[in-house]
């Protein structure tokens, strides 16, 4: 993607415009980027090259994917999540490091082997842990003693013996500010961003491996973050002679590794791309000023000016045929106001999103429920409908098509569709006995135009606006885009209960 692209050039126009609006609040922000820097719009502007889409339940998407990539690392994992929570997820990532341990310690020569850095980073463990955290940017960085105790994780002096050297830390501001964003980076030249948390639910899930410069500016979002001390920039160093080369080739056996299947299981394998893709890696910083609005007739507050947030309100008032939104909330007024802009327009809308997903969430960080703001955009689209028709004579192109639906789970889950690739690799290994079912959906999916694709931690919820930090990645390709929509359209089939469609209603 370059600068004369004309979606970039209007963001970064936009983007230095609010930006100039309110300069101290943007040196505040958590990470803080400056449009007006040729260095930061080039960590934003990059290129990347997708290699897979995969959706299902958090732990199928993690024991299938995430933790195989783990326990391939040469020199460096970095998992960053938001919750960390007892969990089949959990279990599997220690039962992965526990094995991995083993096998390193096992291995001839294992003295020559390279140490192994492991980075934790999440945000939220439990109520009171967030109650009682330093409100530093430092965050917390736990002790090896309570590695096992505290967030489940193997025996320190195990790690220790087979070179595994782990960290662990956490960030939350009060009263509503987690670091939300989910990325797995791999020896600094692979990335998943996963809509997935280290948790219990299963709900359904989605998943981008990307490599490319990419990469290096999620390394920079990290740095940022979560290692501000430490110059990331650089590539880890390449040290190993052959011997040491050798052994760390003998990877551990994933077929070895736990493996939770879920019906909803399915692997999108984008089509070969002779280049690597225009990409935008969109940050959101976090904000703890949550700029209520407490009575329906006060103004709404504009949503922070961050690169995430100007990027997608910029989508959506650039769009000129389609938008497609699944998303698990949708309580921010903002974004229903552009969708029903666009709308105006001609452009077709279609919304999936959940009915009762965090109900005392959604009352506590936005004083209102998604089904409310989703009766309120239906009744206005249906007053926007009582002028369609002086619209029409006037020469507009009248409205464009709404339809909304609620994800629920299948009533008898059946087996998921598998690429034949994942199923080569997972029939093997140890299988737990019943499917996992999604009971939600938590992807944050946005496609616009059939070739603007956003992925990431991003809901289209007040919380994921105005206050939680986030990360949203930006693909541009359309052959892409399809290739997402067609795989989360099969995976959607009999989980969809139809609420709204204005050719019907």
């Amino acid at each position: 993607m370059s600068y004369s692209s004309s979606f970039v050039h209007k963001f970064l126009k936009q983007l230095q415009h609010r930006q100039q609006q309110h300069p101290a609040a943007a040196r505040w922000d958590l990470p803080s980027y400056d449009a007006t820097d040729e260095t930061d719009q080039q960590v934003i502007i990059s290129r990347s090259s997708p290699h897979s889409f995969q959706l299902g339940t958090g732990a199928s998407i993690f024991t299938s994917t995430l933790i195989p990539a783990i326990v391939s690392a040469r020199c460096e994992v970095i998992v960053v999540t938001c919750f960390w929570a007892p969990s089949k997820t959990l279990s599997a990532i220690t039962d992965a490091l526990v094995k991995l341990a083993d096998h390193r310690r096992h291995l001839p020569n294992s003295h020559d082997l390279e140490p192994l850095t492991v980075r934790i980073c999440f945000s939220s463990r439990s109520v009171f842990q967030k109650l009682l955290h330093p409100q530093s940017r430092d965050g917390y960085t736990y002790s090896p003693a309570e590695w096992q105790k505290k967030l489940g994780l193997p025996d320190p002096a195990l790690l220790d013996e087979a070179g595994i050297r782990l960290q662990v830390k956490s960030l939350f501001f009060l009263p509503f500010s987690v670091m939300h964003p989910k990325f797995v980076i791999i020896d600094r030249q692979r990335a998943f961003i996963p809509s997935c948390n280290v948790s219990w639910e299963p709900w359904l899930e989605g998943c981008v491996e990307i490599t490319g410069d990419a990469v290096a500016s999620l390394m920079s979002f990290y740095a940022l973050t979560w290692e501000k001390h430490v110059d990331f920039r650089m590539p880890l160093p390449t040290t190993y002679d052959s011997r040491t080369s050798e052994l760390q080739g003998r990877l551990l056996d994933p077929q070895h590794l736990i493996f939770v299947p879920s019906s909803a299981h399915h692997l999108v394998l984008p089509p070969a791309s002779s280049a690597p893709l225009p990409t935008l890696v969109l940050p959101s910083s976090h904000h703890q000023n949550p700029q209520f609005r407490f009575l329906p007739w006060q103004p709404t507050a504009k949503p922070p000016a961050t690169p995430l947030n100007v990027a997608m309100l910029e989508l959506f008032e650039q769009a000129r045929r389609s938008i497609y939104i699944q998303t698990p909330n949708l309580t921010c007024e903002p974004v229903i106001a552009a969708l029903l802009d666009a709308l105006k327009r001609g452009v077709h809308v279609t919304i999936v999103t959940g009915r009762n997903m965090m109900l005392l969430e959604q009352l506590v960080t936005t004083g209102t429920t998604t089904s409310w703001c989703i009766r309120s955009l239906v009744r206005r689209f249906r007053k926007l409908r009582t002028h369609a028709a002086h619209d029409l004579e006037s020469g507009d192109p009248g409205l464009g098509h709404l339809r909304i639906s609620y994800f629920y789970p299948r009533s008898a889950a059946k087996p998921g569709k598998r690429g034949s690739q994942a199923r080569a690799a997972n029939d093997a290994q140890i299988q737990d006995p019943e499917e996992e079912e999604p009971v939600h959906s938590h992807l944050k999916l946005t496609i616009v135009d059939g070739e603007f694709t956003v992925l990431g931690s991003g809901n289209m919820d007040r919380a994921s606006w105005y206050t939680s930090q986030e990360l949203g990645v930006l693909f541009h390709d359309a052959a892409f885009a399809e290739s997402v929509r067609e795989g989360v359209d099969l995976v959607l089939d009999q989980r969809l209960s139809l609420v709204f469609d204005s050719g019907y209603s």
